[in-house]
């Protein structure tokens, strides 16, 4: 049967703490609880994976469309978070939020210069 601490109650390996994620590392060695960490860590993913969906795929849409398409963007990040628990997924998100933000910001200033 596999042991997974982090799921059933504290956490007291310390193995187990260093093959977090750093991401989850951090928030479960600033709360020292397992559930509040987990929540810690969907809410960062949800929250940069909404930033990303904004900066580089959104259009406008009417109200309903754009409900559907961040409910099933909160769901999927659900399965992120597990997957986040091990992988870098957090990490990842902020890279990509900082290219398309650095990218919007160059964008904004080629069409306030009139270049495009």
């Amino acid at each position: 049967m596999i042991n997974i601490p982090f799921l059933i109650g504290a956490v007291s390996d310390q193995k187990a703490i260093d093959s977090f994620s750093p991401t989850l590392r951090f928030y479960y060695l600033l709360t020292d609880s397992p559930s509040i960490s987990n929540w810690l860590l969907w809410i960062t993913i949800t929250a940069l994976t909404i930033v990303v969906y904004k900066l580089g795929f959104a259009k406008k849409l009417p109200l309903l469309k754009s409900a559907i398409i961040y409910t099933f963007l909160i769901a999927g990040c659900l399965f992120l978070t597990f997957l986040a628990i091990f992988l870098p997924i957090t990490e990842g998100l902020m890279v990509a939020a900082l290219i398309l933000i650095i990218y919007k910001i160059r964008l904004h200033r080629e069409r306030k210069s009139g270049a495009i």
